[in-house]
Parts: structure tokens; sequence; C-alpha cells
């Protein structure tokens, strides 16, 4: 297998990034905004992610009391830029999220790291395109963008294309029915070894079990609209399998987004009712906000899959203590 420079991997990553973008903007139609680092803690905008991470803050002492947080992602702030930016229906933004995670509980996986930077989009939707058959289409084109993706890099650097050319379905309650005596994250590793590459629907409400398949906060993805035979969920995240690490691979996390009724149902499904007094809150529950269907792409995710690197730090500067460092070198990763 070849492995590329330092050099060479610094050059692949910017035309991955400049590739992926024109191709995802085009096929999506999306048009490219400036985004945020910060928001203001009291907004109801901050991703709350799974409920338990705590967001780096600050305040700004010429301007008040008001508390800041870096964000987690944007996925509710990207609403609020459809509707200032007067996109209209079937097109969308997209743009450069850089975030902070302190409190991700596998930093020291390889695969995580507090710095996270992906391309966050949002796309104007019809009350009609609220159905499985539309996330699937809209899925389908991001993963299609993905394979092309890696065809030009691979070609234009020497490496070995590996993703299939078809991303599979499978709603999380089949999932756990195909394998019920594995966990969410081993089912995800099962699948993928199975299928290589695959979207998983209905992430966030509890299954069979008792147990959601992964956590989602109640204000963004939509994970309790009935769709097929007792199914729930317009959501989902596109897995492949990566042959470097031997595993599930996440690249993105999407879904169709809440309106007012799915918004309520799961904020009380979560205990979160407090925050429809919100201001971001209150905007949806009004209907000002357009309905809109969104996600998150990994860059430092899509980097270290199509370059084939074996830790996070390969493709994006590393802070890691030296002793891991050390680790993962011994082991042939590059770190940065």
């Amino acid at each position: 297998m070849k492995k590329l420079t330092l050099l060479q991997t610094e050059k692949a990553i910017l035309e991955l990034k400049r590739f992926f973008e024109d191709e995802l903007s085009g096929n999506l139609k999306l048009h490219r905004v400036s985004a945020p680092m910060f928001v203001a803690a009291d907004s109801g905008i901050q991703d709350n992610l799974n409920g338990f991470e705590k967001p780096v803050s600050f305040s700004v002492s010429q301007i008040g009391d008001t508390r800041f947080e870096i964000v987690h992602s944007l996925a509710k702030w990207k609403r609020l830029a459809l509707a200032r930016y007067q996109i209209p229906t079937g097109e969308g933004l997209y743009t450069d999220m850089n975030a902070l995670r302190p409190d991700e509980p596998t930093i020291t996986s390889g695969i995580h790291s507090v710095y996270v930077d992906q391309w966050d989009w949002e796309k104007a939707i019809d009350k009609s395109d609220r159905n499985l058959d539309f996330l699937k289409e809209t899925v389908k084109t991001i993963y299609e963008t993905i394979v092309k993706t890696e065809k030009h890099i691979c070609n234009s650097f020497g490496l070995k294309a590996f993703l299939p050319s078809q991303i599979h379905f499978i709603h999380s309650e089949d999932l756990l029915e195909r394998y019920p005596n594995l966990s969410a994250k081993e089912r995800e590793t099962a699948v993928c070894k199975e299928h290589k590459a695959v979207f998983i629907i209905g992430i966030g409400g509890k299954l069979q079990n008792g147990e959601p398949h992964d956590g989602r906060a109640p204000d963004y993805d939509d994970w309790t609209t009935p769709t097929l035979a007792g199914k729930n969920g317009l959501n989902g995240d596109i897995l492949v399998y990566n042959p470097i690490l031997d595993s599930a691979f996440e690249i993105s996390s999407m879904g169709i987004r809440v309106d007012p009724q799915a918004l309520k149902k799961q904020l009380k499904l979560s205990g979160c009712e407090q925050r429809a007094n919100l201001p971001w809150h209150r905007k949806l529950l009004s209907e000002s906000l357009p309905l809109s269907i969104g996600g998150g792409i990994g860059q430092s995710r899509l980097s270290m899959l199509i370059l084939q690197k074996r830790h996070i730090g390969e493709v994006q500067v590393s802070v890691w203590p030296d002793e891991m460092v050390a680790s993962y070198e011994a082991e042939g990763a590059i770190i940065l």
C-alpha cells in the first residue's frame, strides 16, 4: 500500500476539499456562506449533541454579561441562515464549520479530536419532501459525490480506491433484529463489513430493546415521524467499512429536520420541554423557519478515509501527548 509523505498529504487534503466542495455544492444546489464560531448561550442555537457535552464558553467584557459558547455544530444555525439569506425551496447553503468538543468520550480512539471540522449544509424543502424516499435520494447523491472524490484523489496521488459504487440502506430496528447480541457499535461494524457502505436510518429514538441506536438532540433531526411498518425516523448516519482500521467509519450525520409537531414531541420525550421558550425554538414553533434537510460531513474524517490514514492526527495538526503520537507512529502513522 502506498503511503503519502507529509507534503503529499497536505497537497492531497487541499485537492480533496476543493474537489468535494465543488461537487457537493453543484449536486445539491448549495450556496457557500460564512458561519459563526460561537453563539450566545441563551439563544437556543447551540447543538446539544448527546446532552452531556459541556461547551467551551466565555464572555466579552465590553458587551455585558452575555455568555458565548464555541459551537458543537451548526445544526440549528443553518435554518436561521436559510431564512436570512432567503434561500428558495430546492436550494440550500453550506459552510466550513469549526468546533470544539472537549468532552468527546472517545477522544483517544484515533478517529476523534477536540477540534472538529466539517462541511455543514442545509437545504430548504417542501412539506411533500418530508419522507423516506426524499431522504434516501439525498443520501445517494452525497455518497456518489464521496465515491467520485475518492476516484479523483486516488487517480491524482497513486492510491487504490476501495469504496463500493452504491450504498445500502437499513433501519436501526432491522439492524438490532439482525444482530441482537451485539452493541450498537458492533452492529455498525458487522453491517459495514457485509455491505461496505451503509446508511442507518432512525437514530435518536428508543428501539425495541429500550435504547436508542445512538444519541441525537431533540431539536434538529426528526427521529420520531413514522415511516414504514411501525418504524420511526427521517434521519441517519452514513458509514463505510474502513479497511485500514477494520471497522465501521462514520462520515456523516444527517436528516430531515423537525417540523413544529416533531419538535414538540421530541422535546417532551427528551425531558427538554423548557427549550420551547428559547428564541430559536419559538421561531420554529411559530413556523418562521423553513422546512429543511441537512447534516454535517466530516472534513478530517473524509480525508482520513480517502487518503487511507490510521489516525486523525495524520490529516490535522495533532495536539496529542508525545507518547501517544509515538505509539501511532511506531505502527506506521505519520502525525502532522
